[in-house]
């Protein structure tokens, strides 16, 4: 699965570290997100969603291999 998390924080100007805090979890969290190592949870899908005010789908892509 394919995110823009970082291209969000930056347009909202947060470090990992600020939006780790407004999400409820770790720094090393958002960093493992950013680099595809981490797939969240539902609820902290829709935590980052409201954060950035965009729609879950433009934070997160399926790829091909997601339905494989």
């Amino acid at each position: 699965m394919r995110n823009n998390i970082k291209v969000q924080r930056a347009i909202q100007n947060l470090t990992q570290a600020q939006l780790a805090d407004r999400t409820l979890v770790s720094r090393q969290t958002i960093n493992a997100m950013e680099l595809g190592k981490y797939v969240p949870s539902t609820v902290l899908s829709l935590r980052l969603s409201k954060i950035f005010s965009v729609p879950v789908n433009e934070l997160f892509e399926l790829e091909k291999s997601d339905w494989e």
